[in-house]
């Protein structure tokens, strides 16, 4: 099975689907787990950029990609602005689209 197609204005195909499916897989399996995880502590392991990790965060909860529940919550106090998130894997199919486990790589 073929990987899901991203998509956006300077989106190319040729240049950015390689990339961006190894990202998206090393994001999810960095967070397949359940645990709490910040940005940074994401980038740590997976050496992408934090502002991509929180688009693959986001493209992880589309039908598309899995239609996975991704939770955000404040890390210590509120206005410090630290956010962390949990990934829970969606184990259902979603009828025509991929499933988490199927992202590609």
């Amino acid at each position: 099975m073929s990987s899901p197609d991203f998509d956006g204005p300077v989106y190319d195909p040729a240049y950015d689907k390689i990339r961006l499916t190894g990202q998206i897989n090393r994001v999810f399996n960095a967070m397949k787990d359940r645990k709490w995880l910040t940005l940074g502590e994401i980038h740590y392991i997976t050496t992408d950029p934090e502002s991509s990790i929180s688009a693959q965060l986001r493209h992880l909860r589309k039908p598309k990609f899995g239609a996975h529940q991704v939770e955000k919550r404040p890390r210590g106090a509120r206005d410090k602005g630290l956010w962390e998130y949990r990934l829970y894997v969606n184990k259902k199919p979603v009828p025509g689209e991929q499933t988490g486990l199927d992202l590609g790589i």
